[in-house]
């Protein structure tokens, strides 16, 4: 059996975070039976399922909560995703997932995939970020097979235009798959982030993939969501069938028991498939339970996370860099820029060594602007939707807002509203909600199709 790592331990474990794109609550087989995959299911079955992992309504927040540990509206980055003709990435001022580890031996720190935090300087490169390499695209939305966004091939190594040739969800797996097999069994540990840009659209898939699942393609909807159930059950299939070939090289490698795995998707699913959050209500781009409660789960057989087990404690994205943080640098408070995390370190709730975290959770955006922002707060028992103008002035009563308030601990799937009967509950949480959307500081990224109309991307993607 193996003895359980702790900080100071003469190795510290590998770090493997594994992050699908808009894959729904229903989309992995340890919630539903609809689309099988066994590899996704090892990770909870070896390790723990996590219940309630939240994350934010859309891929760029999610992203930069991960590799920073605070809430991204501290830094601009809550309010819509970083589309290609945006002049905006991560702070450099911001310390990342990877710079902490650098910091405390993990020589080699890669990504393979999605980047989707800034792409127009280099200054928001994930090699000026802390990762020593990169493989992959910086934009969201790629096409699958020619590898493009607005015309223009999105495929790199490092900070240079790559020729590579093929599905791009086959190409991550195998270059991430490579990396652990190469940093493996060295003196140093390595950080491997595996952003998948799947099941995002564009919705294609391989036609072996596709034809596991001819059985959906019936009774689909025509035009661009023609079929659109059998893609995505596809495109599921062969992201889990790369989960696979990834956790075949940590085996491989002899490290599985000190390798942390960590999975979870960055949003919930799209409203295209009606079914694919149920019974949670919701989609991506929304502040309930279906756009930000999402699967997840963690496996660590060396780090004391017994299998088989399931926490129900809410816990956050913005929780990853705080419980790593504390596991190999020993603080967990704060980040080497002296930045106070807005994550907590979990590390004795994945251990099921504790039952609580009493504190809130926040939910925002704005891509439609300020006129129809979507704003929630969670605590233990309760949750309030906002959906609207702007709370920050302190109205949120005004016939243009929409609010709900919820038992969310008694009512996961927010079916009965509670807003008139608790009132005196509603005030106490919205207070809280305006302060935090409040931190919004002036400028940021903007509404998402500002500046759409006669863009014109770069050969390549290429900074020049």
């Amino acid at each position: 059996m193996a003895k359980p790592a702790t900080v100071g331990a003469a190795k510290k474990p590998n770090i493997v975070i594994i992050v699908a794109d808009d894959l729904g609550w229903a989309d992995v087989g340890f919630h539903s039976d609809r689309i099988p995959t066994p590899h996704l299911d090892r990770i909870a079955r070896e390790g723990v399922e996590l219940d309630h992992f939240y994350v934010f309504p859309m891929c760029s927040p999610t992203r930069a909560g991960l590799m920073t540990g605070r809430y991204p509206i501290r830094f601009g980055m809550a309010r819509a995703v970083i589309p290609p003709w945006r002049h905006f990435g991560l702070a450099p001022s911001e310390v990342t997932l990877p710079e902490t580890l650098a910091r405390v031996g993990y020589q080699h720190r890669g990504v393979f995939g999605k980047w989707h935090l800034g792409h127009n300087d280099t200054k928001w490169h994930p090699n000026s970020h802390g990762f020593t390499h990169f493989h992959g695209h910086y934009n969201g939305a790629i096409d699958y097979f020619d590898l493009t966004r607005e015309g223009e091939r999105d495929w790199h190594i490092n900070e240079r235009a790559s020729g590579e040739q093929g599905y791009s969800t086959d190409l991550i797996a195998g270059a991430a798959s490579r990396f652990i097999a190469q940093h493996a069994k060295g003196a140093a540990p390595y950080l491997c982030y595996v952003p998948f840009n799947a099941p995002h659209s564009p919705f294609q898939a391989p036609e072996k993939h596709l034809k596991k699942f001819a059985h959906l393609a019936k009774g689909n909807a025509k035009g661009k969501n023609k079929n659109l159930r059998q893609k995505v059950a596809a495109m599921v299939s062969c992201m889990d069938d790369g989960i696979g070939r990834i956790l075949r090289a940590i085996d491989d490698s002899g490290e599985a028991d000190d390798t942390l795995v960590w999975f979870f998707s960055d949003n919930g699913g799209v409203s295209a498939i009606a079914d694919n959050n149920l019974p949670l209500r919701g989609n991506k781009l929304d502040v309930w339970e279906g756009g930000v409660r999402v699967p997840a789960a963690i496996r660590w057989p060396g780090g004391g996370i017994v299998g088989g087990g399931k926490v129900s404690v809410p816990l956050s994205c913005i929780d990853v860099l705080p419980t790593l943080t504390k596991l190999t640098v020993g603080e967990s408070s704060f980040g080497l820029g002296n930045k106070p995390f807005d994550g907590r370190d979990v590390l004795d709730v994945l251990q099921a060594k504790r039952k609580r975290l009493d504190r809130e959770l926040y939910f925002y955006h704005g891509q439609a602007g300020e006129e129809r922002e979507k704003i929630a707060i969670r605590t233990a028992k309760w949750k309030l939707i906002i959906n609207g103008p702007n709370i920050a002035g302190g109205e949120w009563q005004t016939a243009k807002h929409e609010r709900f308030l919820f038992r969310i601990d008694r009512d996961p799937n927010e079916t009965t509203d509670l807003l008139l009967s608790h009132p005196e509950v509603a005030d106490r949480l919205v207070r809280k909600l305006v302060a935090h959307r409040k931190l919004q500081q002036p400028g940021g990224v903007g509404v998402y199709n500002v500046g759409r109309k006669n863009f014109k991307a770069p050969a390549d993607w290429i900074v020049r």
